[in-house]
């Protein structure tokens, strides 16, 4: 198992996964979210809600946002719907995909 740079546990688990950032030979660098976990029906993708806020300069007020982030599910990890999971930004995977999940917060 690697260091990945990040303050996260490690898992427990071990996996032969190629794209797992601790078992396999994957770099994480950029962004770190926490997120929910909104649908694991895909094969080793997870799809995530961020909920963040934006300012609006003209009113000098803040509005709710969220998008949907295709983020891959190492199977060490293995995140299930409606867990709280830490995603970090990685090397593009696939088409939609550039984000690894990292963590399983709960």
């Amino acid at each position: 198992m690697r260091d990945i740079g990040l303050d996260v546990s490690a898992p427990t688990v071990a996996c032969e996964d190629p794209k797992c950032p601790f078992h396999g030979s994957l770099p994480v660098r950029g962004q770190v979210f926490d997120c929910v976990v909104v649908s694991d029906k895909m094969v080793g993708t997870v799809v995530v809600k961020r909920e963040f806020e934006k300012k609006v300069a003209k009113f000098e007020r803040f509005e709710k946002r969220q998008s949907k982030i295709h983020a891959h599910n190492p199977p060490c990890l293995g995140a299930k719907a409606g867990d709280k999971v830490k995603i970090a930004e990685c090397r593009p995977i696939s088409k939609t995909k550039s984000y690894v999940v990292v963590e399983v917060l709960r």
